[in-house]
């Protein structure tokens, strides 16, 4: 999960800051039960891969970003939010994903050009991984490790190759192959979750965002082409990577049902709609087409 600072400012000023953070961190894993696996604090927005055996991921992040609230409010004597909004949590299927997320949020001060070397930067979990420092007790590496050959020389040396062998590159984010921004996981992993959790209720859908999303469901691909067409028209450019684009985005379907609809593959739906996103990202005339489209369908962002 992320977390950014109210209006992308900076919520992090000196080493202070972040150290308490961590003391958060700590306290989170003591009291209530989060099993924090990597994190990295920026100077504007962190990055948590954790697990919720307990299923109180709200109250975990109430807790940790209230502390910090408070912590950062009284220490510089100002009032109101520090951070924007609700946290941006994804539900990843836990061995498919964690390396690739873990390699994705330990590159991020490097991406960001901050440091050449990830193990330069003291505010990640990535010089725990390579056996530089030893882990903190309320941090836990052996799962990532695990794969890697364990938390024994062999196994740091090879993760470290693992993440180095993508710095010099443009490596993507795993987060971008998320389905309606919210899965992150194969076709039969959401049907896991929706059959063996929603149909019998265990989950408290206010613990986890993607399971509202489930429930409530999304807009059908009928329905996106159809506001789609009415806002933009069936003949403009960007009518059948738009229909994609959303469909991806907000339908909450996985991604070969929707490849089905449009006669794709299911990785050239992520592909797609990632491609036209980053086209649009400068464009506010699409942009604001984009938000009619959306009130048609009554999504939110």
């Amino acid at each position: 999960m992320t977390s950014r600072g109210n209006e992308k400012k900076v919520i992090f000023r000196n080493s202070k800051d972040k150290e308490k953070f961590l003391s958060y961190l700590e306290s989170a894993h003591d009291r209530y039960g989060a099993v924090i696996h990597v994190y990295c604090l920026m100077e504007n927005h962190y990055h948590l891969l954790l697990e919720t055996p307990r299923g109180n991921l709200s109250q975990i992040l109430h807790h940790i970003n209230g502390a910090y609230t408070t912590y950062f409010n009284i220490k510089r004597g100002r009032s109101g939010h520090l951070f924007q909004g609700r946290f941006k949590g994804i539900l990843v299927e836990r061995d498919a994903y964690g390396q690739e997320l873990s390699r994705y949020i330990h590159l991020n001060p490097v991406r960001s050009g901050v440091v050449k070397d990830p193990s330069e930067y003291r505010w990640s979990s990535y010089r725990f991984y390579i056996g530089k420092q030893k882990e903190p007790r309320w941090l836990t590496t052996e799962w990532v490790l695990g794969y890697f050959g364990g938390r024994k020389h062999s196994g740091y040396r090879r993760y470290r190759e693992f993440v180095e062998k993508n710095m010099t590159m443009k490596l993507e984010s795993p987060l971008q192959e998320a389905i309606a921004s919210t899965f992150l996981g194969s076709e039969g992993f959401i049907k896991k979750i929706s059959r063996g959790y929603l149909e019998n209720r265990e989950i408290d859908k206010r613990n986890v965002p993607a399971v509202k999303l489930i429930l409530t469901k999304g807009p059908s691909l009928g329905e996106i082409e159809e506001a789609v067409s009415k806002i933009l028209g069936k003949d403009h450019v960007f009518y059948r990577k738009l229909c994609i684009h959303l469909s991806h985005r907000y339908s909450g379907m996985g991604l070969e049902e929707i490849g089905r609809h449009f006669g794709m593959k299911g990785s050239a739906i992520s592909q797609s709609s990632r491609r036209f996103k980053w086209a649009i990202d400068d464009h506010n005339g699409v942009g604001r087409t984009i938000d009619k489209i959306k009130e048609e369908l009554h999504v939110e962002c």
